[in-house]
């Protein structure tokens, strides 16, 4: 990635994160976090990618759903904000971001192993 799509790529991150904290709050009724975002080369595409901290993946998808709606707002609202830092907002697409939850999940998965495992050895002795 060039370093102008690294600088708009962050610049955004931080933009889009400050603008759903202020103008969108109430509107998305959960907590979340935008945990990256990419441009394409000619910088024309965002892609952000946000985890949505809900316990079960139909209440997450279900919060995911009002990036999606307000899609067209929250780039309005982040052109008010970066119009004299871009010529022009990328067009903005959003996906849920499963790392965190997949992490924790594998850790779930380590500890049941190792109770296992010790159980076993335990067994033997």
């Amino acid at each position: 990635m060039s370093i102008r799509a690294e600088r708009v790529s962050r610049l955004l991150q931080r933009e889009i994160a400050s603008v759903l904290q202020t103008a969108f709050s109430e509107r998305i009724p959960c907590l979340y976090a935008v945990t990256n975002v990419r441009v394409t080369k000619d910088l024309g595409i965002a892609y952000v990618d946000v985890s949505v901290y809900e316990q079960d993946i139909e209440a997450r998808r279900e919060a995911f759903r009002h990036f999606t709606d307000l899609k067209t707002e929250i780039r309005a609202a982040l052109a008010r904000r970066i119009r004299h830092q871009l010529r022009a907002v990328p067009d903005l697409r959003f996906f849920l971001d499963e790392g965190l939850h997949a992490s924790k999940r594998m850790d779930e998965i380590f500890d049941r192993i190792r109770a296992e495992r010790e159980g076993r050895e335990a067994g033997l002795q």
